[in-house]
């Protein structure tokens, strides 16, 4: 039931041309960007070369856009998850779908995996686009699918958070503001934290992102995303569930 829902959810996601109309300016920014950052790189090329262990292509522009990249899917994601479940309630679809014999947790977790799934989609296109650079020089692969890797996580965590602050709402635009404003905070608190120990700073997903975006693997940064993303699910199934005694 769970893949059910998910593939219902996925279907609805791309009927609707607007998917379309922002899939197609966000690759057409990231493409801008990648351009960019290639012509700058290719501008001091010959200067790397007479240095002793100069960074690559995959250190000069394939880490630092996919930091772009996650920038922008935390204001691209809340458009997509305030939908969810705030516009069934508005509509008054959500009773219906409550009614059904499935179990809330199978509700959060189709609709959840919809939305992971649509994140792969434009990861995967994004993770073609540069692997490109693989023809002209010699790219570290592993650094390159790292880096996906962690921004999957990531994404993960704001498509998580988006879908339980939908679930407390019947307005899907008050769902993406709130989204879009706790995502910024927490990237801030990151941005803005000196000490790299400090324990606001491990709160932010995007802090626990870096590592990745630098090609280390720590167990501690995957436990961080496998409690967000639980917690978070947790939270949402007891939400629908209050919604559905109280319905």
């Amino acid at each position: 039931m769970i893949f059910t829902i998910a593939h219902k959810e996925f279907r609805s996601l791309f009927s609707a041309p607007s998917t379309w109309l922002i899939l197609g300016v966000l690759q057409f920014i990231f493409a801008w960007f990648f351009l960019a950052r290639l012509d700058a790189y290719l501008q001091v090329q010959t200067q790397l070369a007479m240095v002793a262990n100069a960074p690559g292509a995959t250190v000069s522009v394939v880490a630092p856009l996919f930091g772009t990249l996650a920038l922008v899917m935390m204001m691209l994601i809340p458009l997509f998850t305030m939908r969810l479940l705030a516009e069934e309630r508005r509509n008054q679809t959500l009773a219906l779908l409550l009614a059904a014999p499935i179990s809330s947790g199978q509700i959060v977790l189709g609709k959840f995996l919809s939305m992971v799934i649509f994140n792969i989609c434009i990861i995967a296109c994004s993770t073609i686009m540069l692997s490109i650079l693989g023809l002209g020089t010699r790219l570290d692969f592993g650094l390159l699918l790292t880096n996906a890797l962690g921004l999957l996580l990531l994404t993960a965590c704001y498509t998580v958070l988006g879908l339980y602050l939908s679930a407390l709402t019947k307005q899907p635009i008050v769902a993406a503001m709130s989204a879009i404003a706790l995502s910024f905070g927490m990237w801030l608190i990151d941005v803005g934290s000196s000490d790299s120990g400090s324990a606001m700073r491990a709160l932010s997903p995007s802090a626990h992102a870096q590592s990745l975006n630098s090609g280390f693997i720590f167990s501690t940064d995957l436990l961080f995303f496998a409690l967000f993303i639980g917690a978070f699910l947790f939270l949402t199934i007891r939400r629908v569930n209050n919604n559905r005694l109280y319905a």
